[in-house]
């Protein structure tokens, strides 16, 4: 699978070492940064890793940071991003089986390296399939093209 991954100077640890095991797996990764020794802010991040999803060049993407909370919120700005943060295996199916997300967000302050690991494998099995759920993900397309919020624009630091 392709995969575009990214994290913050907190995040920078734990996406090293998710990025190791997905490559023994033979995912095929971009890495947004940070990169070391590199402080960065994770809306940055958020929005690299956002657009290349939203933009179907990556079928998936990884964000962690502290908490997972600002990368969600960052990503799920761009239209065609859907974030969820996952720490537990329940939310994590959930964030494929019910929402179809296509962003992971994770905080490496909050769970460890074995924990994340597990999180992300089980993610990366997952597939949505049509449910009820389907109605409830176009509204959210729906509202998605009202607010106008996939316009493009720059941060500058």
């Amino acid at each position: 699978m392709k995969i575009a991954i990214g994290s913050d100077n907190l995040g920078y640890g734990l996406k090293q070492e998710i990025i190791q095991e997905l490559i023994k797996q033979g995912h095929e990764l971009k890495d947004y940064g940070s990169f070391e020794g590199e402080a960065c802010d994770y809306s940055d991040v958020a929005l690299l890793v956002a657009d290349a999803v939203a933009a179907k060049e990556y079928q998936r993407g990884i964000l962690i940071c502290g908490t997972g909370i600002g990368m969600q919120i960052a990503a799920n700005k761009v239209e065609g991003a859907y974030a969820a943060v996952c720490h537990d295996i329940y939310s994590t199916e959930r964030s494929i089986l019910s929402n179809n997300v296509n962003i992971m967000c994770m905080g490496a302050i909050v769970i460890g390296s074995a924990t994340a690991k597990t999180l992300v494998d089980k993610w990366l099995s997952l597939e949505f399939k049509e449910s009820p759920s389907l109605r409830k993900i176009n509204k959210i397309k729906e509202i998605e093209k009202r607010s106008n919020r996939g316009k493009a624009y720059e941060i500058n630091a």
